[in-house]
């Protein structure tokens, strides 16, 4: 859920970080690395440079993907090792409330009981903090592939798409994760070697990417709303910001109003998207294949024993995850850049 806004802070605090990523790729002209640029929608736009050659145009360009993501990774490595120390905490920090959220939407009884509450956090660290690193190398290769293929089409729509994409790459990992600890949160599983072994025994390789399809029903729309309300939320912070200062045209977000701004926009997209995020904990918690095993079966029969109001169980602890995420996550991430810094 986090993992955009990661990128977010990451590039807007570092503004050099994206000049140095995918060297090897064909030299495109970009919008420099504000937080608002960062946020994959950039102010001003900006279009790639006219070069005929193209990433597909001879066999040695797709095998140099790899490398390019590799050199990606490096070239961000003091960032990106920053914004894992910071993800990690944030995610352990509130996984209660993500605890509290499964059990709800899957209307257990008593889901404030202090037992249990970080069940299944291990596996969660496993998958989320390798998953932002894959999101955030995928993106920059996504994005510098289709400036390059579409130059004439808006940045916007490329940012936006890249993002999206580099969520889809990044799923393939965190699916197994998320299949884990919802299990684990929701009681099924004692311990995580327990949950390893029940579910490969149930169902094999099969069984961990259970409700892959209710996750990216998820993903690609919360995706879509965050970065739209986001750039809506911006504009209207900034024309606000404008009209205090008149006299200065060239005023922009700073770090920690963009990280704001992305916490608005990331609690009134949780809350639109909740009832997705409530299909796919029930089709990852689903041992006995109630809910039909795709996401149409699974929403029809929530509609059916709950009502309309069944879709938005849980929307409470999902909204109020992301907000003080955001803060820990900023506050950590500057602490541990200023302690690698004075190491160095």
């Amino acid at each position: 859920m986090i993992s955009f806004l990661s990128i977010l802070l990451i590039l807007s605090l570092h503004p050099s970080t994206s000049t140095q990523l995918c060297r090897p790729l064909p030299p495109i002209t970009r919008p420099s690395s504000s937080l608002a640029v960062a946020a994959l929608l950039p102010r001003g736009g900006g279009k790639a440079a006219s070069n005929k050659s193209k990433l597909t145009s001879s066999p040695s360009t797709a095998a140099t993907m790899p490398q390019s993501f590799l050199q990606t990774i490096l070239a961000a490595k003091s960032h990106l090792a920053a914004a894992a120390a910071a993800r990690a905490l944030s995610i352990f920090g509130m996984y209660p409330i993500d605890t509290i959220k499964t059990r709800m939407q899957m209307r257990q009884g008593n889901a404030w009981r202090v037992e249990g509450l970080y069940s299944g956090v291990m596996g969660s660290l496993v998958g989320q903090v390798p998953y932002g690193v894959l999101t955030f190398g995928s993106y920059e290769i996504y994005k510098q592939s289709l400036l390059t293929r579409f130059p004439n089409v808006k940045p916007t729509f490329i940012y936006a798409l890249s993002a999206i994409l580099g969520d889809i790459t990044g799923s393939g990992w965190l699916c197994p994760s998320e299949v884990m600890k919802q299990q684990l949160q929701a009681g099924i599983y004692g311990n995580m070697g327990e949950a390893v072994r029940g579910i490969w025994k149930k169902s094999g390789l099969r069984g961990f990417y259970q409700g892959f399809t209710g996750g990216l029903a998820r993903d690609v729309p919360f995706r879509v709303a965050q970065l739209t309300t986001f750039e809506v939320t911006k504009s209207i912070y900034l024309r606000a910001k404008r009209s205090n200062n008149k006299d200065n045209d060239s005023i922009a977000l700073s770090p920690l109003e963009a990280a704001i701004c992305g916490a608005a926009a990331g609690s009134f997209s949780a809350a639109i998207t909740n009832p997705l995020d409530r299909i796919k904990t029930l089709m990852m918690t689903d041992t006995t294949n109630a809910y039909g095993g795709s996401v149409v079966a699974c929403a029809s029969k929530i509609l059916r024993d709950d009502g309309i109001g069944g879709l938005f169980a849980g929307v409470g602890p999902r909204v109020g995850y992301i907000a003080p995420s955001v803060c820990i996550f900023f506050v950590t991430y500057e602490l541990v850049q200023q302690k690698m810094k004075k190491t160095e």
